[in-house]
């Protein structure tokens, strides 16, 4: 009797093997169709993806190309503005130079005129020191002094 009810356990054991099995296959069958559904999901998405993103793509690098093309123009508009400002500003330095000294001596010729023609009347100048025309000349006159004091 004892190999009957050996028998036995061991027929249960294999039973309880099979049925364990079988429940794991059911659960990994399960699993399996879960992973199955959500890859063709994920293949689905990534396609979609693709379709959109892929214009995009073109479309940010047609925007970045023409941006750049006005940023260089723009590089060059500045340039041509810097050129136009430097050939502005020595223009003005030899506009200076070349009429400042005609227009200082003809302020002093017309002063100096001025106060002579008023002596031959016999009336006093009142241009001396203190008049802004007479300390203009005596500025524009006056020898340039190195820094150290010396003439």
């Amino acid at each position: 009797m004892e190999e009957q009810d050996a028998m036995e356990a061991g027929d249960l054991a294999a039973v309880l093997v099979a049925v364990v099995c079988l429940g794991a296959i059911v659960v990994l069958m399960v699993a399996v169709s879960s992973l199955v559904k959500t890859l063709r999901t994920l293949r689905e998405t990534v396609d979609m993806l693709r379709e959109e993103a892929v214009p995009m793509v073109a479309d940010l690098r047609r925007a970045v190309d023409h941006a750049t093309v006005g940023l260089e123009r723009v590089d060059d508009l500045l340039d041509t503005a810097e050129d136009i400002s430097t050939t502005v500003d020595v223009a003005s330095r030899l506009t200076y130079r070349a009429l400042s000294p005609p227009l200082i001596g003809a302020a002093s010729l017309a002063a100096g005129l001025g106060r002579f023609l008023r002596g031959l009347r016999g009336g006093t100048s009142g241009r001396g020191v203190g008049d802004p025309v007479v300390e203009a000349a005596a500025i524009q006159i006056r020898p340039k002094r190195r820094r150290d004091g010396a003439a």
